[in-house]
């Protein structure tokens, strides 16, 4: 064992709390880190048996230690008894420690302090849950206490929210939980398909109203019967559907195409958007009378840089959720993986995050999560701005700039009076306020 001791200086120094021991169990080095965790001196340690120095309750009987002998590199997780008798969550690696010939001369031990990511799983069991949304920050523990409320009843739902926040899991677990459960849950994106035939998805048509209408088919409210239809990028409903989904709304029955006869559903409708209807039925974009029948109940739905403090959570929740899928075990995040994965700003939201997940958990070997493991993207531009305002100029984007003047000409109108423009606008003056503050309205004067 001489020759190899030559390292001892080297180990000595290593970060990582190291200790070799022979064939017979016996420790034979013990490095500073290891003396640190253990609370056990080098003094004490050496000649000791490793099952008095490492106190696990994997010792003796379930000694994974001997996976090394066999000649693999073994890693596992377990607690140890530190000399306060304080139990300390680890991550281990053991690994088979040869002579010049070839011959097993004992192993070498590694093993860090796993104790934050043990928490962060501890936090994980212990964060709310509905369905397969997962956070504990306030504004969504807020939702998960309304919305079993919400839920019991048949009123229509509006789930607003930025591209990404996860408005599709949201309106699955309200079905998920409320009476209809045991229904069809039907999901429609209004934004995938032209008027023409959106109309004919959602609908139905008779044999004969069209030149391919060789059969009667139905839509997707009738295939819905006794669920929930989701209504998906409601805001891109063109103008004479949303007439037709009134009628939905308001008697329960509609014409398919080509019937002269209605057609009755019992189906309970939740549509969602990241456009501002409010501000879309001021240009006569959107219908306002189908606006409020939508809004009975409105649930916001924060981006994830919002929620700052629900991002662990997830990685954690979407790198198990993706490993079990793939039948691997959920592999560990290095610090420097988990750094980049902490500072950015996931401008996809929690879609982008599971994603993310799904490419890491891919790429890793060894149960192990990497920098290298991440998306390129990812390491070129680890940290962007999570909470970056948008500059306060005029916006380039279309729609914003057509709300951007829609604000303008309520604020003109009730002369500049928040309140009144608030109540004009149906929105929080909380929310009149960052609006102006995002197109670059709050400093403007307004002429006397």
């Amino acid at each position: 064992m001489r020759g190899r001791l030559d390292y001892q200086q080297i180990l000595n120094d290593l970060a990582t709390a190291g200790m070799i021991v022979d064939t017979r169990g016996r420790v034979i080095f013990f490095n500073a880190e290891a003396e640190r965790l253990t609370g056990i001196t080098r003094q004490e340690a050496l000649g000791r048996a490793c099952t008095e120095v490492f106190r696990t309750p994997l010792c003796p009987r379930h000694c994974r230690f001997d996976e090394a002998g066999q000649g693999r590199l073994a890693r596992f997780r377990t607690r140890i008894l530190t000399t306060h008798e304080r139990q300390l969550a680890v991550d281990v690696r053991t690994m088979v420690v040869r002579d010049q010939a070839g011959q097993v001369i004992g192993r070498f031990d590694s093993f860090v302090d796993d104790s934050a990511r043990d928490a962060l799983e501890t936090r994980l069991k212990q964060a709310q849950t509905l369905d397969n949304v997962v956070g504990q920050d306030p504004a969504i523990t807020a939702l998960f206490e309304m919305l079993p409320v919400v839920a019991a009843s048949d009123a229509s739902i509006l789930v607003l929210g930025e591209t990404g926040c996860g408005k599709d899991l949201l309106a699955r677990a309200i079905h998920n939980i409320s009476a209809r459960r045991h229904g069809p849950f039907i999901k429609v994106n209004c934004a995938a398909l032209p008027g023409n035939l959106l109309e004919s998805e959602l609908f139905g048509y008779k044999r004969g109203a069209f030149t391919d209408a060789r059969r009667d088919k139905a839509g997707r409210f009738q295939l819905a019967e006794g669920g929930t239809i989701f209504l998906d990028e409601i805001g891109e409903l063109p103008k004479d559907l949303q007439a037709k989904l009134l009628q939905v709304l308001d008697e329960q029955e509609f014409y398919p195409l080509g019937s002269t006869r209605p057609v009755r559903v019992d189906v309970r409708v939740i549509a969602s958007t990241n456009r501002d209807l409010a501000a879309m039925t001021l240009e006569r974009a959107f219908r306002r009378d189908l606006y409020y029948r939508l809004k009975v109940v409105e649930v916001a739905l924060p981006p994830l840089r919002e929620r700052g403090g629900d991002i662990p959570l997830l990685i954690e929740h979407f790198v198990g959720e993706r490993a079990a899928h793939l039948g691997k075990d959920a592999p560990v995040i290095e610090p420097a993986a988990m750094k980049i994965l902490l500072n950015y700003g996931y401008p996809g939201n929690v879609r982008e995050l599971r994603n993310i997940a799904e490419h890491a958990v891919l790429l890793s070997h060894e149960g192990v999560i990497r920098r290298e493991d991440l998306p390129h993207y990812l390491l070129e531009d680890p940290a962007p701005a999570r909470v970056a305002p948008r500059p306060a100029a005029l916006p380039a984007d279309p729609f914003a700039a057509k709300e951007r003047e829609a604000l303008l000409e309520a604020l003109t109108a009730s002369r500049w009076h928040l309140g009144q423009t608030a109540a004009a606008l149906h929105v929080a003056r909380t929310t009149l306020w960052r609006k102006m503050k995002r197109y670059g309205l709050a400093k403007v004067r307004p002429p006397r």
